[in-house]
């Protein structure tokens, strides 16, 4: 019975490529949340079209959701008083219902909430993959005037923050 023990290049090897991975997706993972947000064009729930380059100079934020998401639900109601707080100041709202809600659940949930800022259907999944691939909701993005993704949320955002961040982007500290 031969017991051999692991050469040190048995394991170096598979470590260093799992290293390199894990860099390559943080590095890209940065790139998103820090980088230029995609140049993609929204088509709201009443068929008009908002291109991201038409909101250029404006804060703005998206935010994938979906009404069987219970989290998007509960969060629903501050996200309008946040659009109330700084739509004033020129901040732009989109709401982006995922391609897997059902555009009349989006419309009903969008009319008996009035919902007062832009919704948005994804029924192809390009908006959420253009995003980097969106899966979770909600996903909330805050970009700023030159196009730059400042801050992505992944859950329920901790709001007092987000509306810190919000002034401060509107005031062009951020």
């Amino acid at each position: 019975m031969s017991t051999q023990t692991p050469s040190r290049s048995s394991w170096l090897k598979p470590a260093l490529i799992g290293a390199a991975v894990l860099a390559i997706a943080a590095a890209g993972y940065v790139a998103l949340t820090r980088g230029m947000a995609p140049d993609v064009t929204f088509l709201d729930i009443k068929g008009q079209k908002i291109s991201s380059q038409s909101l250029r100079g404006k804060v703005f934020m998206v935010n994938f959701w979906a009404t069987s998401c219970a989290t998007c639900v509960k969060e629903m109601p501050q996200m309008v008083d946040t659009y109330n707080k700084f739509k004033g100041e020129g901040m732009e709202f989109i709401a982006v219902a995922m391609k897997y809600d059902a555009p009349n659940y989006v419309l009903n949930f969008t009319e008996t909430r009035q919902l007062p800022f832009t919704v948005a259907l994804d029924s192809s999944g390009d908006l959420a993959k253009a995003f980097g691939d969106v899966t979770l909701t909600p996903t909330t993005f805050v970009i700023n005037k030159e196009g730059k993704i400042i801050k992505r949320y992944v859950g329920e955002p901790d709001f007092p923050a987000l509306h810190k961040l919000l002034q401060e982007t509107i005031a062009g500290k951020a």
